[in-house]
């Protein structure tokens, strides 16, 4: 076998590989004597057919056979020989072949950049830290509170702000009805802003028994393009008026949700607020981190991976156009601005995802049994109530425990650097905890409701902000 160097441009390779005639007519003799050990022929017990037979009858599958063999073979020793790491599947090209002649093909690929770790303990980051406030637990308070309010049928009362009532109603544009308009004896906190605005304050001043047309317009942003900006009547019917008891907020309220006292449930919940402050601070450390890795690291990136990425965020962009989904800062710019700011986008993916992954193998990082599980328990707590149900899903689906792997790595990643890094804690306000804008890099996009920072690095994923 004979490799030839084609091309040779920045990560870009191209190869030449010929497979000498001899060599490859070998090759075919073996994979027929391969076979005849096993087959069997009319008139000939198994594996005593003559070769002249066998050959004319399996000569073509045999060279098919062969030719895929050399391929995978030649391309292997191409990546071997050369020392090189392809980013993405090698593309292979035959360039000649026939009877008695060689077999030449050439081998395309680019190649992943040689990165050169520095010293991690010369980065600074700042740790942004904030106390749990004692209002914000009672606010809590309040909305566990409100969440779990009865509400008690009087009648003769005309509705006001903040009472339930029990409609029928039947929602039409044009005369016509539209699916999903419709619904029976559905509870409806009047200004609870749950419907579309105006209808909620529509019905204020309803009794049980009112027939209602309640008239509003869908808003501009409507999740179905269908009825988005259109004028709609509902056809309500008040079945009920209910209202809302209050509910006490002392040890007898803290024992009803499982507490033993109104105290011990009140440090429950400031101890779940701080941790929600621990994943804002997470999420502030981590993007600073990678601002930095992004600034001070400069290498090629492949060309194929950055269109890969790409493509995946501005499919993602035209599914949230499609359906009225699409950021504010989205719909101020131009076609052209957002396609730039997204290929700026994935190209600052691609070099951090690839920077990790060198960082992880440098550091022989590896994923544990205890750090899937940890995994999995950390999203059966975001479903209080159906833990179980999340459990059982993970140990049913090996394809969504893989998909866990990834963020797990990317994470011991982040986790091993800010270990070596030179970390000051900060006490900050939580308004300032929360404020990522002044944070955010140059040429960003958001995904609506995505605000985790990604590197989309060691491993795909599929967030548009970065």
């Amino acid at each position: 076998m004979k490799i030839t160097e084609l091309k040779s441009d920045g990560l870009k390779k191209e190869y030449s590989v010929s497979v000498p005639a001899a060599d490859f007519a070998k090759k075919i003799d073996a994979k027929i004597e391969q076979i005849a050990k096993n087959v069997k022929l009319p008139g000939f017990r198994t594996g005593k057919a003559p070769v002249s037979m066998l050959k004319k009858k399996y000569h073509a599958s045999a060279v098919n056979e062969v030719m895929d063999e050399a391929v995978r073979e030649g391309t292997q020793e191409v990546i071997t020989s050369k020392k090189l790491r392809p980013a993405t599947q090698p593309n292979v090209k035959i360039k000649s072949f026939s009877d008695g002649k060689d077999l030449e093909f050439e081998v395309s690929l680019e190649n992943l950049p040689e990165i050169k770790l520095g010293d991690f303990s010369k980065i600074s980051l700042e740790k942004y830290m904030a106390e749990v406030p004692a209002e914000e637990v009672e606010k809590a308070l309040k909305y566990i509170a409100e969440s779990r309010k009865e509400t008690t049928k009087v009648d003769g009362k005309k509705a006001a702000k903040g009472d339930v009532v029990v409609i029928d109603f039947v929602g039409s544009v044009n005369g016509e009805e539209f699916q999903g308009g419709k619904g029976s004896n559905y509870p409806l906190e009047l200004g609870s802003g749950s419907f579309i605005p105006g209808f909620e304050d529509q019905l204020i001043g309803a009794e049980a028994g009112s027939k209602v047309d309640v008239k509003v317009k869908f808003p501009d942003n409507y999740h179905a393009k269908d009825l988005a900006g259109k004028d709609s009547v509902f056809a309500v019917e008040v079945k009920e008026v209910r209202e809302p008891k209050a509910v006490e907020i002392n040890d007898e309220f803290a024992k009803s949700l499982g507490e033993k006292s109104l105290d011990k449930l009140k440090g429950n919940i400031a101890s779940r607020i701080k941790g929600d402050y621990e994943n804002a601070s997470r999420m502030k450390i981590k993007r600073q981190l990678l601002d930095i890795l992004d600034k001070e690291y400069n290498f090629e990136s492949p060309e194929s991976l950055v269109d890969a990425e790409f493509k995946a965020i501005v499919n993602q962009y035209e599914q949230a156009k499609k359906y009225n989904q699409l950021d504010e800062s989205e719909k101020n710019k131009s076609e052209d601005e957002l396609m730039k700011e997204y290929k700026d986008i994935a190209l600052r993916r691609v070099k951090l995802g690839l920077l990790l992954s060198e960082v992880g193998q440098d550091a022989k990082i590896t994923i544990k049994p205890e750090d899937i599980n940890a995994a999995i328990m950390q999203e059966a707590k975001k479903y209080p109530g159906q833990e179980q149900v999340v459990l059982d899903y993970y140990l049913k689906n090996k394809s969504a425990v893989e998909g866990l792997k990834a963020p797990i790595f990317e994470e011991k990643i982040i986790d091993y650097i800010i270990g070596k890094a030179n970390v000051a804690e900060k006490i900050v306000s939580v308004a300032e905890l929360y404020n990522f804008d002044e944070e955010a890099p140059k040429k960003t996009a958001k995904k609506p409701a995505a605000k985790k920072e990604s590197s989309a690095g060691a491993k795909k994923s599929t967030k548009k902000s970065a």
